[in-house]
C-alpha cells in the first residue's frame, strides 16, 4: 500500500494518538476524584472544584489538550490532497471530526468558567450562574458527542481500513450513539453522576477505534492522500 503523502498522514496519527491518551488520562483523573461536576447540584460541584482545584486543572489541561489534537487531526484529514485523488469520504470526516473536537473545546471553556466561580462562593448568585455555566458545558459535550459518532460512520466508511476495522467503527458508533442519546432519557433532571461516568464509558470504543486508526495512519497504512 503506497501513500501520497506519509508525513501528512504521521502527523494524522500522531494526532490522533495524542488525542486518546491525553483524554483517558483526564477521564482516569475525573471518574476517581468525584470531579464529574453535575448540572443537578451546582453547589457540590463548586465545592468539588474549589476543594480539588489542583486537580482539576490538571484535569482541564488534559482535556483541552486531547480536544486540541482531536480538532488538529480532523483539519489534517479535511485538507484536499494535493493530487485531488483519495476517497471523497475523508474530507467530510475530518471536517465532522474538527467540530466535534471544537465542541469539545467549547465544553471545557465551561469548565473554566466554573473554576473562576469556585474562587469566589460569596458572589451574588453564584449557584445560579454556575448551573447555568454548567448545563452548558454538559450539552456542549454531548453535541461533541454527536458529531465525534458522525465523524466516525464517515470515517469507517470513506478512510481505506481492514473490513474487520470498518465493523469495529461501526460497532464503536452505536455504542457513541447510545451515550449521546442517555442525556435525553433524563427529562429535565439531567443526568446523575453515574450515568455521566456511563457515558464515559460508552464512548471509549469510539476513542480505541480511533487510536488504532492513528496507528495506522503513523505508520502509513491509510491511503487517505
Amino acid at each position: 500500500m503506497t501513500d501520497a503523502n506519509p508525513r501528512t498522514d504521521r502527523l494524522t496519527g500522531v494526532l490522533l494518538l495524542t488525542s486518546l491518551v491525553a483524554m483517558v488520562a483526564g477521564a482516569a483523573i475525573v471518574v476517581p476524584s468525584g470531579l464529574t461536576l453535575n448540572s443537578a447540584d451546582p453547589d457540590a460541584a463548586l465545592a468539588a472544584v474549589r476543594e480539588q482545584s489542583g486537580l482539576h486543572l490538571t484535569e482541564l489541561a488534559l482535556d483541552v489538550l486531547g480536544w486540541l489534537a482531536l480538532t488538529a487531526a480532523g483539519l489534517v484529514m479535511a485538507t484536499p490532497p494535493a493530487q485531488g485523488l483519495g476517497p471523497h469520504l475523508v474530507t467530510p470526516a475530518g471536517g465532522l471530526l474538527a467540530a466535534a473536537g471544537l465542541a469539545g473545546l467549547l465544553h471545557d471553556a465551561g469548565n473554566l468558567a466554573l473554576t473562576q466561580l469556585a474562587a469566589r462562593p460569596a458572589a451574588p448568585a453564584v449557584a445560579t450562574v454556575a448551573w447555568a455555566v454548567l448545563l452548558t458545558a454538559k450539552w456542549a459535550v454531548n453535541l461533541a458527542g454527536l458529531l465525534w459518532v458522525a465523524a466516525t460512520v464517515a470515517a469507517a466508511a470513506g478512510v481505506p481500513m481492514p473490513a474487520r476495522l470498518r465493523v469495529a467503527g461501526a460497532l464503536a458508533a452505536v455504542s457513541g450513539a447510545a451515550a449521546v442519546v442517555l442525556p435525553w432519557t433524563t427529562g429535565t433532571d439531567g443526568p446523575t453522576a453515574a450515568l455521566e461516568q456511563l457515558g464515559y464509558a460508552l464512548h471509549l470504543p469510539i476513542m480505541i477505534w480511533y487510536g488504532v486508526l492513528g496507528r495506522r495512519y503513523l505508520r502509513g497504512q491509510n491511503c487517505s492522500r
